[in-house]
């Protein structure tokens, strides 16, 4: 099978994760035309897989990561003010621990923090006192001073999600489940090998595939020596909420590890992470008893009430993709990105993070600039993602709007929606008027108006699509709600687009 297109694609990407729809997204903005192409489902692997932050990294200071942690920090307030339905301010809690890094030293860290990214959302440092402060609360009685900081979280998979439809409301083809299994280079374009029978060429080649970079580089393009990665498992577990408060904890371990705890999806506890080299196929990592145990140990070490491996409710791993700096320790390898950019027009994306990923996206387009002399400026800086077109702290004026267009909705779906979906709430709900417009309810209050809108706007098709990275109610679906859940999706026909 042949493509329809009559002249290749300005731009070809391979990877359906944040890279990936980043780069997707920036290119499409700047007038190019855009194909992505995912093997599964967008953000299927590392983007889904994180601690669901954007932050600066505190940690990344002690390795001397500046820039890295400039960047980062920069990049904050600009996703939030970009995303402000999935990206939300939080509140840090470091409680001090005096066997470990000193007093001192915090305090110049959190200095630094405070002072490198250019802040003017997020509140700065304070002291506190663990004895009198409410994050004192669930913490054993002899942790009894800390600091709090600001930093970000933010719903991942959606984040990779809307990159994805903000590039093809702007031009892009975005085929998942549609796998590359050859690229060769000829007359000066590429021309790419489809499951399916389908070929398409592109100018430019982008391998933005995660964990698979080598792989495809190796397999796909056929490079005989690709460079060397280094693959770095991180676990969580999500455990029932450990305690009232909205803050999270960050928590120093005696390895020189951290740990998080931060509220999750109002009932529980998200708990990680793991620093761990993993040799295998990414897309079989899973978090191992042993992770478990640590992790738990970790967060029992300063609560009052430990954590037990019996509590976990939900558990996941993802692998990230490192460029191979000789670090000893894995949670000392750079997360800093690396572009490689190789004749004949092949760029390669190594490393990377979710906070960082619109700036990775910049930086490709500037090292491709010579392939577009016509290609438009950088632009993302200040434009909104999908749903998003409304003030960092308006969410609760865009909820009242939306009750009063609907008033059937229940105060917490509004909330769910808004979350969710930000001012594109109403595009989901479309005319219904009452509960029985929107369908059939599978559970937790999702509807089949719904899940027909995740399935023709954001390529959803499958139960784990839906329940894992359009939204995280599969904590609270069981088997015969899921198996339900399926069976409608099987008959609903797949976006062409």
């Amino acid at each position: 099978m042949s493509s329809s297109r009559t002249s290749p694609f300005d731009l070809a990407i391979i990877g359906g994760g944040i890279n990936g729809c980043g780069i997707a997204r920036d290119a499409a903005g700047r007038g190019l035309s855009v194909l992505l192409v995912e093997a599964d489902d967008l953000a299927s692997g590392t983007s889904s897989a994180s601690t669901k932050l954007i932050h600066g990294g505190l940690r990344y200071l002690e390795h001397y990561a500046f820039r890295l942690v400039r960047e980062s920090l920069a990049e904050r307030e600009v996703l939030l003010r970009a995303a402000p339905h999935i990206v939300h301010p939080m509140r840090f809690v470091l409680p001090h621990h005096a066997g470990l890094r000193p007093r001192w030293l915090i305090r110049l860290g959190l200095f630094l923090y405070d002072h490198l990214g250019g802040r003017e959302i997020l509140p700065g440092t304070r002291t506190l006192d663990l004895r009198t402060d409410p994050a004192g609360v669930p913490l054993r009685p002899e942790v009894t001073r800390g600091f709090e900081y600001s930093d970000c979280w933010v719903d991942d998979a959606r984040l990779v999600v809307l990159n994805a439809r903000d590039a093809a409301i702007r031009g892009a083809d975005i085929r998942t489940r549609t796998r590359c299994v050859g690229a060769r280079h000829a007359d000066g374009v590429w021309h790419l090998a489809l499951d399916g029978g389908t070929r398409e060429a592109a100018r430019v080649l982008v391998n933005a595939a995660g964990p698979s970079v080598t792989r495809v580089l190796r397999d796909v393009v056929g490079q005989p020596e690709p460079r060397r990665i280094r693959l770095v498992k991180g676990s969580h577990i999500v455990v029932p909420r450990l305690y009232a408060h909205d803050r999270s904890y960050i928590f120093q371990n005696t390895d020189g590890r951290v740990c998080f705890a931060i509220p999750y999806e109002r009932d529980f506890t998200l708990i990680g992470t793991t620093d761990e080299d993993y040799r295998g196929d990414p897309a079989a990592a899973t978090t191992s008893p042993g992770e478990e145990r640590y992790l738990c140990g970790a967060v029992s070490f300063y609560l009052r009430t430990p954590v037990d491996p019996a509590d976990i409710v939900w558990r996941y791993a993802g692998v990230r993709p490192l460029l191979d700096d000789g670090a000893s320790k894995a949670q000392e390898a750079t997360r800093d990105y690396v572009l490689v950019l190789e004749a004949p027009a092949l760029l390669s994306v190594f490393g990377g993070k979710i906070t960082t990923h619109r700036r990775l996206a910049e930086a490709a387009m500037a090292k491709l600039a010579r392939f577009y002399p016509g290609m438009r400026g950088a632009w993302t800086a200040h434009a909104s993602l999908p749903g998003g077109d409304f003030p960092w702290d308006g969410s609760e004026q865009v909820r009242a709007d939306l009750a009063r267009r609907y008033p059937f909705l229940a105060d917490a779906q509004q909330r769910r929606f808004v979350r969710t979906y930000g001012t594109l709430s109403a595009d989901v709900l479309g005319d219904a008027r009452r509960p029985a417009d929107m369908g059939r309810c599978f559970g937790a209050d999702l509807t089949e108006r719904e899940i027909d809108w995740l399935v023709r706007a954001e390529w959803a098709r499958t139960a784990e699509d839906v329940l894992w990275r359009r939204s995280k109610l599969g904590l609270r679906f069981g088997v015969t709600e899921t198996r339900a859940l399926n069976d409608h999706l099987a008959r609903v026909p797949a976006a062409t687009t």
